[in-house]
């Protein structure tokens, strides 16, 4: 019995890894959109902040020095860390001056918080139970703010009634991670990933529905957008 919990705790895990994969790439078009554009329009960076964040505490958290036996963790969340190390660059590149400095300066902020949050844990604290209890604690916190991050954008969709900021495949695989990360927390019960990955499930769940409540509305928006183009511009005469 406990080998099969092994074994399914361990293919659930690479389920896990295989969507969190597809998660962190899924902002792919929205990205090749703004490097033709040249511009992050209305894109928020917050989603990518926290992710970046997100995946540095976990990257700590399944360290063997850390949380011992966690290395699905560990590997999927460093893959993360440097696809969101590519979209943070897009957005510095493309972003406005004002609004360029305000995600370096988080950038930066966000980094010596781990730098200095690695050290002191592995440095003060000296038995593998206290070292996941402290790191998996704020772990918790940052999974939380990933998930919670959409929050903003959700806003603007409920507002202007268009899921055109808002990705699709983010929203889909940030419901699916969820869904395969809580399973394996209960396999093997672990709260530091339970609790935030039932409440990203939930949250998912949400970006789901305002699409399915939107996504028509957000069709008639870019029609007419498209036509108001074309009646501006200027008619041919004769063929000049």
């Amino acid at each position: 019995m406990v080998f099969n919990k092994v074994i399914a705790r361990f293919a659930v895990g690479v389920i896990g890894n295989i969507i969190s994969f597809v998660l962190f790439l899924s902002p792919l078009p929205t990205f090749v959109r703004i490097w033709k554009k040249k511009s992050v329009e209305q894109f928020s960076p917050a989603p990518y902040l926290a992710t970046f964040l997100n995946c540095g505490l976990w990257v700590l958290y399944g360290m063997p020095l850390v949380h011992p036996h966690s290395i699905l963790v560990m590997t999927i969340n460093a893959t993360g860390l440097g696809i969101e190390v590519v979209y943070l660059m897009l957005f510095l590149l493309y972003s406005e001056r004002v609004k360029r400095m305000k995600i370096l300066l988080i950038i930066v902020g966000e980094i010596i918080f781990l730098a200095s949050l690695a050290i002191l844990v592995l440095t003060l604290v000296q038995t593998h139970k206290k070292r996941s209890t402290i790191v998996g604690s704020i772990c918790m916190v940052g999974n939380i703010l990933m998930y919670a991050s959409p929050l903003a954008i959700m806003k603007l969709v409920i507002r202007s009634k268009s899921v055109e900021f808002m990705p699709f495949f983010l929203s889909l695989f940030s419901f699916l991670n969820g869904v395969s990360w809580t399973t394996y927390a209960l396999i093997r019960f672990d709260a530091f990933i339970l609790v935030p990955n039932s409440m990203g499930t939930a949250l998912g769940l949400a970006q789901l529905l305002l699409y399915a409540m939107y996504y028509e509305s957000t069709k008639r928006q870019n029609a007419e957008r498209l036509a108001q183009r074309y009646l501006r511009r200027p008619s041919l005469v004769n063929g000049e």
